[in-house]
């Protein structure tokens, strides 16, 4: 038997520092109120993408569905800002489930850190000297060595962020599948990255972590001087943004695959 989904009616808002998303606070908290969050069936994220991420982080532990409202700079993740008819939006919007990545990153002193990341996965040189990184997907070597800048791993909602900057592609929501994507190659020059199965594993070892040290970031969750870095998707998380009726993500990825 069909079921609906529930009326959501109970608002949670958060909102980033900036003067506009703080004022776009008082105005819809005064119209609609303000639910606790652990009483809420919704969040309104106020604010750009930045801020999106984080509101998408801090609610890891009892995910709730996330509608976003641009009151910031870029908006890629957020609908248009607007006080009005706010409950209808939100009970009219389109879902887009998000499964973030495992990062498991070994430093120079061999202590492990651990983060999830939403958009990406990414391995940076420190210095001057370029990196140079091994490269294996679900143990087995892919690429020896890989002289560059960094590296990343992006998810689909992600492909559309650094991925995409470092002209890595524009994965749809629903293809299963992740980017591999290097960062300014110098050797082999012409490798342009991979795309991976969603259960696919990628490790990263660092060679001469001495004299080419690497950073690994996990969104904006930064680990030093690392020595090898594991990534994999993470299906036991799963994360829900709500997009305006015919402004789903879907619909957003694909119209970015055709922008001039």
């Amino acid at each position: 038997m069909f079921r609906a989904e529930p009326i959501l009616t109970r608002i949670a808002f958060a909102a980033s520092d900036r003067p506009e998303a703080q004022d776009a606070l008082k105005v819809l908290t005064a119209r609609y109120g303000q639910s606790p969050q652990d009483q809420a069936q919704v969040i309104v994220a106020l604010g750009g993408d930045g801020f999106m991420l984080e509101t998408l982080h801090g609610n890891m532990g009892a995910p709730k569905p996330i509608y976003g409202m641009n009151r910031g700079s870029v908006g890629f993740l957020m609908n248009e800002y607007s006080p009005d008819d706010l409950l209808d939006r939100i009970n009219a919007a389109e879902r887009a489930l998000i499964h973030p990545l495992s990062m498991v990153a070994v430093d120079s002193r061999r202590r492990q850190h651990r983060a999830l990341a939403i958009n990406e996965v990414s391995l940076l040189r420190q210095t001057r000297q370029t990196a140079k990184l091994r490269i294996s997907v679900d143990g087995k070597v892919r690429l020896n060595e890989l002289s560059c800048d960094g590296a990343l791993v992006a998810t689909p909602a992600g492909s559309t962020a650094y991925n995409l900057s470092a002209h890595g592609p524009i994965i749809p929501l629903d293809a299963k599948v992740m980017a591999l994507t290097p960062i300014s190659a110098f050797r082999p020059r012409r490798w342009r990255g991979a795309l991976l199965s969603h259960a696919a594993r990628v490790s990263f070892e660092i060679l001469e972590a001495d004299k080419r040290p690497v950073s690994a970031v996990a969104d904006n969750f930064e680990v030093r001087d690392v020595l090898e870095v594991h990534v994999a998707e993470n299906r036991d998380i799963s994360l829900v943004m709500l997009f305006d009726a015919g402004r789903s993500l879907e619909e957003r990825v694909l119209a970015e695959q055709f922008s001039a």
